[in-house]
């Protein structure tokens, strides 16, 4: 268990939408003792949803977002975005610049949120991504014009309990987007691809999976432990190997190139729906 962040430790959280997300940052709060579960109330028009969060997770549930927003200090909005809107306008008269509201809703923007709720209210904007579900997640979050240190602290223990976080401006959004949002699309293809070559070669399905998927798990924290890329590349390709032969493959197949424009296709895309 991660040691409970102070900035965070007895505050009130509500979480209105108990979905994937909601329903794995509540677990996250949990599990990591930043909060109890008699601190936390969540809200779902799905009943059969809020009765599961009461047995796995003994936390208080309703269907009022409302009442939600009434026994919080901060209030976590994990609805789909084409729900923003009519939630905002049902929690609008409940909502205090005592509160801070960190909104998960892909492609909604800080000034919406802003316009739609009463004047200060501190909005922080959160991009986690699907990794969040079993703790490791990568999570960017962007400060609204009310928000102060505390608030962008308290935000940071939250995420911190589902994995890393950042920090970057609304402008950065849809790149961080493309990156660490779709990521996990793109790793699972090229993990699939890595499985698929290994059952070619004779293993079973089963092994190939696991073989790649360690391999790259192993390769992401090397990584994220201070080895570069390029350096772990040229370290494990020895003169006339076989690694060295299967990147030959991989540059003349333009792998670089395809996933660059992956990523600049997603990043547009998300501007646009934005």
């Amino acid at each position: 268990m991660r040691r409970a962040s102070k900035i965070v430790n007895n505050k009130k959280i509500g979480v209105i939408g108990t979905g994937a997300m909601g329903s794995a940052l509540i677990r996250g709060f949990l599990d990591s003792g930043l909060v109890e579960p008699c601190d936390v109330t969540a809200s779902d028009l799905n009943i059969n949803a809020l009765q599961k969060l009461r047995e796995q997770f003994s936390v208080n549930t309703t269907v009022n977002n409302l009442e939600t927003v009434r026994k919080s200090e901060i209030v976590i909005l994990a609805v789909k975005p084409g729900q923003v809107k009519a939630v905002l306008e049902e929690i609008a008269p409940a909502i205090t610049a005592d509160h801070l509201l960190i909104s998960v809703a892909a492609g909604i923007k800080i000034s919406f949120f802003e316009e739609n709720l009463p004047a200060g209210t501190p909005v922080i904007r959160a991009m986690p991504n699907v990794p969040s579900l079993i703790g490791e997640g990568m999570s960017a979050l962007v400060m609204g014009s009310s928000t102060v240190e505390s608030h962008q602290k308290a935000a940071e223990a939250l995420f911190a309990a589902v994995g890393r976080v950042i920090i970057v401006s609304e402008k950065e959004i849809d790149a961080v987007t493309a990156v660490s949002g779709c990521g996990p699309a793109y790793l699972a293809i090229v993990l699939e691809a890595l499985a698929d070559g290994g059952v070619k070669m004779g293993l079973s399905r089963q092994l190939a999976l696991e073989l790649a998927a360690q391999t790259m798990i192993g390769t992401g924290r090397m990584i994220l432990n201070g080895e570069h890329p390029a350096v772990l590349k040229d370290r494990v390709c020895s003169p006339g190997g076989s690694t060295i032969s299967g990147v030959h493959v991989l540059e003349k197949g333009g792998l670089r190139g395809v996933l660059l424009s992956a990523v600049e296709a997603a990043a547009k895309r998300s501007g646009e729906l934005q």
